[in-house]
C-alpha cells in the first residue's frame, strides 16, 4: 500500500516537493542563484526542526546551531547572524503559518502552530538530509533517493497554497480523463491536500457544496479570486472521511464491506509487513501462504491494488468483489491472448 500523507494547513510535502515549493517561493521573493536559494530553504528547515525538539532555545544556542549545522554540510557560507535568523523567522511564518516567538528568560519558541500529523517533523528531517546529498557529490554516489517528479508540478504549488492559507475560492480548468480529456471549468473552495498512490488531490467544496476531490496533475489555469474569502469548515475530520476507504476514492453511499484475502508465501510476505488496509488482520499463516480480513470499501483505487497482484492473490469473500476481479482478469486475457502467426 503507498503511504497517505495527509496535511491541513500548514502544508509540509514529501521532501522533493517540499524542497521545489520552497524554492520557487523564495524565487519570486528574491532574485538569487539556486545554491544561495537552497541554503535559505536548508536554514528554516534547520530552524523548525531544533524548535520542535525542544521548547524553548536561547539565542545565543539557536543561532550556533544553526551555524554548525550548516557547517556540517560543508556549507562555505555557514556564518549566522540574529538578523538573518528574524528574516527566515519572517519566511517561516509567511510559507508555513508557523510564529516563532522569544521569551526572554528562556529563548525562542513555537508560538502559534496550526494542527498537523506526526509526519511534519520527519518530512522536515528528510529534506535536511536530501538537501544535503544532492549538494554533495561524493554522497550521491552511495546515497540512492528516489524522488518522484510527478508529485505537483512547479507552476501549481504557489496558487494553491496561498488559496488554502488565504481561504480564497479559486477557479480552474479541470481534464476529465475518463471523458476523452474533456475539460470542464471548476470553482472551488479548497481545503486540503492529499496525497495517495504517488499523486495528489485538491479537496474541497464545489458550488453545489459537495466536498469533492481533484487531481491536482489534471488542473490548470488557475485563478485565485482574492477579494472573495470562504469560512472554512473546521469540522471536517478528513482522516476519518477516507478511513474505511482505499486510495481517494470515496462514496459514503457505498457499503463498508468484510474482505477475505489469500496470498502466496511470497506476495503475503510483503502484505504482512507492509498491510494493504489499517483494518487488516491476519487470519492464517502457513507454508503455502497467508489469509488476511479486511473491513473497508471496495473502491476503484483498491481492485486496481489486487490486480496489482494477481498472480498470488485469491478473492475469498465478498462473491461480488471475486467477480469483479475474475472479469476484469478475463477480459485482459482476451485483449492479451497470443497472436498467431504463420510459419514459413
Amino acid at each position: 500500500m503507498s503511504g497517505v500523507l495527509l496535511f491541513k494547513f500548514p502544508l509540509i510535502y514529501q521532501h522533493d516537493t517540499f524542497c521545489r515549493s520552497a524554492s520557487l517561493y523564495l524565487h519570486k521573493k528574491q532574485k538569487q542563484t539556486d545554491m544561495a536559494k537552497l541554503s535559505q530553504i536548508r536554514r528554516l528547515a534547520i530552524l523548525i526542526n531544533k524548535l520542535s525538539a525542544v521548547r524553548y532555545v536561547p539565542t545565543d544556542a539557536l543561532v550556533a546551531h544553526v551555524e554548525n549545522t550548516l557547517a556540517l554540510y560543508d556549507n562555505k557560507d555557514s556564518n549566522y547572524s540574529q538578523r538573518t535568523m528574524q528574516r527566515d523567522f519572517g519566511l517561516i511564518d509567511e510559507m508555513f503559518g508557523i510564529v516563532i516567538r522569544n521569551d526572554k528568560s528562556r529563548g525562542y519558541y513555537i508560538a502559534e502552530l496550526d494542527k498537523m500529523t506526526d509526519n511534519y517533523k520527519e518530512l522536515l528531517l528528510n529534506f535536511e538530509l536530501l538537501s544535503s546529498i544532492n549538494t554533495d557529490s561524493v554522497l550521491q554516489k552511495y546515497v540512492l533517493a528516489e524522488h518522484r517528479q510527478n508529485a505537483i508540478r512547479h507552476e501549481l504549488i504557489a496558487p494553491l497554497l496561498k488559496a488554502i492559507r488565504k481561504r480564497n475560492p479559486i477557479e480552474f480548468d479541470y481534464t476529465l480523463v475518463r471523458h476523452n480529456g474533456k475539460i470542464v471549468h471548476k470553482r472551488l473552495m479548497p481545503h486540503f491536500l492529499k496525497e495517495s498512490q504517488y499523486r495528489w488531490y485538491l479537496i474541497g467544496y464545489d458550488t453545489d457544496s459537495k466536498l469533492k476531490s481533484f487531481g491536482v496533475d489534471r488542473i490548470s489555469a488557475i485563478n485565485i479570486l482574492e477579494d472573495t474569502q470562504f469560512l472554512r469548515d473546521e469540522h471536517i475530520d478528513i482522516p476519518s472521511l477516507f478511513r474505511e476507504s482505499y486510495g481517494i476514492w470515496n462514496n459514503p453511499e457505498d457499503p463498508v464491506e468484510d474482505i477475505i484475502l489469500k496470498y502466496d508465501s511470497v506476495d503475503g510476505a510483503f502484505v504482512k509487513t507492509l498491510p494493504l488496509h489499517h483494518s487488516q488482520q491476519l487470519l492464517s499463516e502457513d507454508e503455502t501462504g497467508i489469509t488476511v480480513k479486511l473491513r473497508l470499501r471496495i473502491t476503484n483505487d483498491f481492485v486496481m491494488e489486487l490486480l496489482s497482484r494477481s498472480r498470488s492473490v485469491e478473492v475469498i469473500a465478498p462473491h461480488t468483489l471475486r467477480t469483479r476481479l475474475y472479469d476484469t482478469l478475463r477480459q485482459a486475457a482476451e485483449r492479451n491472448k497470443p497472436i498467431e502467426t504463420e510459419c514459413n
